[in-house]
């Protein structure tokens, strides 16, 4: 009776939040219902149900504090005073103080990420169950591109950095320097298809997919574009699909989606310390595109400062400076578009002719 007493006594408490911790797990791939309904949990955007705070470096947001939250029932009044100082211990056992200034860093730990009430290892297990469903997932997005010949870049970067205007622009000139290539676009936002809208204005099939209180898109969502998407009509010529990811320098870093390569956008408007700031994306990405190079004259942006940061993070990270304004640099990236494109063709050449000679050995 205590138990369904204290159930509809915080009802109304839970109400508007369940529906949010229910919308998440619609969106995370290969996640045990009985396991999530436990905890509750967004490892990317970090909401617990339980009404805790979960903090990610660089992302986070407080929800009102639950007295019923698993980490206050553990140290409520009548808990032994030992366990109360174990579980104090190894909440703070990820927590990184500098001994100079005392900033705290709480992505100290084995798992990088900090959550009220749970130990480090259980939410690398979390994490590894849902990247891994994804990972699945991804791994035939990329068997599927490459069975239809579509060469896949991931565009990311935080919002307002170009992105849309960019693949516009791309589009457009891909138009002249090779006519006969079929272009198609995935984006993805929370909500509306203004950018999509935009892509399809410029004759580029395009697919809208709005992610909701997502904050990034996943491989199972990219599949399901892709199936929508893409023509096959187009015999064995090679084609090109840019997917637009939801502005945000987090979250999509740690998601697969079965692309050739992630291309990140750093406009020169947001500084040149990003690469520092969120590292998990640039150490993700095979190219930074500095866009927005137009307007360096009225800004206090050291170009080779932010290129010397990103490949500190990197050192494999290529870089070509753009402005889609312009066109300054479009030669260049478009260039290595052509240059993934034949690396593309040629893997998929070398597995046809591995495939044939198992089929032979067989």
């Amino acid at each position: 009776m205590l138990a369904i007493r204290r159930l509809h006594g915080t009802a109304g408490f839970f109400a508007s939040h369940r529906e949010q911790a229910r919308s998440h797990r619609r969106l995370r791939p290969g996640v045990d219902r009985a396991r999530t309904e436990e905890i509750d949990m967004c490892v990317v955007c970090g909401c617990a149900g339980d009404g805790s705070q979960v903090t990610m470096e660089g992302h986070g947001h407080a929800h009102p504090p639950s007295p019923y939250s698993p980490a206050a029932r553990r140290v409520k009044s009548g808990a032994p005073a030992i366990r109360r100082a174990e579980v104090a211990q190894a909440e703070a056992s990820h927590v990184a103080v500098d001994p100079a200034s005392g900033d705290l860093h709480f992505g100290a730990g084995a798992a990088k990420v900090s959550v009220p009430g749970m130990s480090q290892a259980r939410a690398i297990r979390l994490e590894t169950d849902i990247l891994g469903e994804n990972d699945r997932v991804a791994a035939q997005n990329r068997a599927q591109f490459a069975a239809h010949g579509v060469t896949a870049l991931n565009f990311v970067s935080s919002p307002g950095s170009g992105k849309t205007t960019l693949l516009c622009a791309t589009i457009e000139a891909l138009k002249t320097r090779a006519p006969g290539l079929p272009v198609a676009v995935i984006e993805g936002d929370q909500q509306t298809s203004f950018d999509a809208d935009r892509i399809r204005a410029t004759g580029a099939p395009a697919l809208q997919v709005n992610t909701g209180k997502g904050c990034h898109l996943d491989a199972p969502m990219v599949a399901e574009a892709f199936a929508r998407l893409h023509r096959h009509d187009h015999g064995e010529e090679r084609s090109l699909l840019f997917i637009e990811n939801v502005g945000n320098l987090v979250c999509p870093a740690m998601w697969d989606l079965g692309e050739a390569a992630k291309v990140a956008i750093l406009s020169v408007t947001e500084g040149e310390d990003k690469p520092l700031k969120y590292p998990d994306m640039f150490a993700a990405s095979a190219l930074m595109l500095v866009n927005k190079i137009d307007l360096l004259p009225y800004l206090n942006f050291d170009v080779e400062r932010c290129i010397a940061f990103a490949r500190r993070v990197n050192p494999a990270i290529e870089v070509i400076r753009v402005s889609a304004t312009t066109g300054e640099g479009m030669a260049d990236w478009l260039t290595w578009i052509e240059s993934r494109l034949k690396a593309d063709a040629v893997a998929g050449l070398r597995a046809g002719i591995d495939d044939i000679v198992r089929s032979i050995a067989s």
